[in-house]
């Protein structure tokens, strides 16, 4: 029986990326970063902007996302990327609103959405302490 030589091509290339996916297991690239802590905020929202100083931040549950205050009352939103975080210096035409799920087996702690006013960043939604403060700072810009 021969074998057409497309069907080997067409098996090698399925075994290379095969041995190319255990690679990447093995070195552990890719995942999923987390935002866990007020000095990781500090770090991505010193990339966003350079020079910003952290004051006040807002953790997401999750670890998906932040929002950061700095001394000039200036708030950059981040998110998760991909792999990485990006983040927007929130400007007038930031929105936030707050909300609190009623139904008994949702989530109890009060969230914030917020839509950056950037369509290619979009909104963002998170579970943290004090949403309704986050919101009329928002809201304030």
């Amino acid at each position: 029986m021969e074998i057409h030589p497309l069907i080997i091509q067409f098996g090698g290339s399925l075994l290379a990326i095969f041995a190319l996916f255990l690679l990447a297991r093995w070195l552990k690239l890719g995942g999923k970063p987390k935002l866990s802590t007020e000095d990781g905020v500090r770090r991505v929202a010193g990339e966003v902007i350079d020079g910003f100083e952290v004051v006040a931040c807002a953790l997401d549950d999750t670890g998906s996302a932040a929002l950061a205050r700095d001394h000039e009352d200036r708030i950059i939103l981040i998110k998760r990327h991909g792999n990485k975080f990006a983040g927007r210096l929130l400007n007038q035409r930031a929105r936030a609103k707050t909300w609190r799920d009623s139904h008994p087996e949702a989530r109890r702690r009060p969230r914030v959405m917020v839509d950056s006013g950037d369509t290619l960043f979009g909104q963002v939604t998170l579970f943290t302490d004090d949403p309704e403060a986050w919101a009329d700072a928002i809201n304030a810009l």
